[in-house]
């Protein structure tokens, strides 16, 4: 059969993504999680399996390198790639888009500034509310921005919550809800169709299966 390389998120969507693959009987050949390893083969020996960073997964897979990628909704959004189709919402690893505040920060006027690591998804969120912000790109302790007083707002996911209220900070307004998605090469959906169609309707069921 045709050669099939799923791309893969690492960190949490990972974790809970292997389970969903065991269910549509794609199971690596080792443990990923004690390995170095990025490219694994697995129980088809068809496809194999690639561990790339979040940001990463859209590039294989728009240009090719992967047929298929397992990617979280923000990335998505943040990136805006072409040249895949998005045709699974896995529904694992939710989380929300927002942007956060201090608790105690006054509503402020004129131009503000905002920290987050999703400036595409924030300038048009701040666009669309017609409020004139300058943006400054961090990739993680977002939540001390507004702390020591280097952004007014920031723009990140939020799960629990947990992580804001902890550092002295409120959500404020809701950009998007966040889940991780199954994104398809647009020309190996053509070239390798039955194999694709395939593994995605093995997702599929075994989707339905956790219902």
């Amino acid at each position: 059969m045709t050669q099939i390389t799923l791309a893969l998120t690492k960190g949490r969507i990972l974790k809970e993504t292997l389970p969903l693959l065991r269910r549509a009987d794609i199971v690596p050949s080792e443990d990923i999680a004690s390995s170095r390893k990025l490219v694994f083969s697995t129980n088809q020996a068809h496809v194999r399996l690639l561990i790339l960073r979040g940001v990463d997964v859209p590039t294989y897979v728009q240009f090719g390198a992967a047929d298929l990628g397992v990617a979280g909704k923000d990335t998505l959004l943040e990136e805006g790639g072409d040249g895949y189709y998005e045709p699974i919402d896995l529904g694992i690893a939710k989380c929300r888009l927002m942007t956060a505040v201090s608790a105690d920060a006054q509503p402020k006027k004129g131009r503000i500034i905002v920290a987050t690591k999703y400036i595409n998804i924030a300038r048009q969120h701040y666009a669309q509310h017609g409020r004139q912000a300058e943006f400054i790109k961090l990739y993680g302790a977002m939540e001390l921005a507004p702390i020591l007083n280097l952004a007014d707002e920031i723009v990140d996911i939020v799960d629990t919550g947990n992580t804001l209220r902890a550092n002295g900070l409120v959500t404020r307004e809701h950009i998007a809800d966040v889940s991780s998605r199954v994104i398809v090469n647009r020309a190996a959906m053509k070239t390798k169709f039955a194999e694709i169609d395939s593994i995605l309707s093995a997702l599929r069921s075994a989707m339905e299966e956790c219902q």
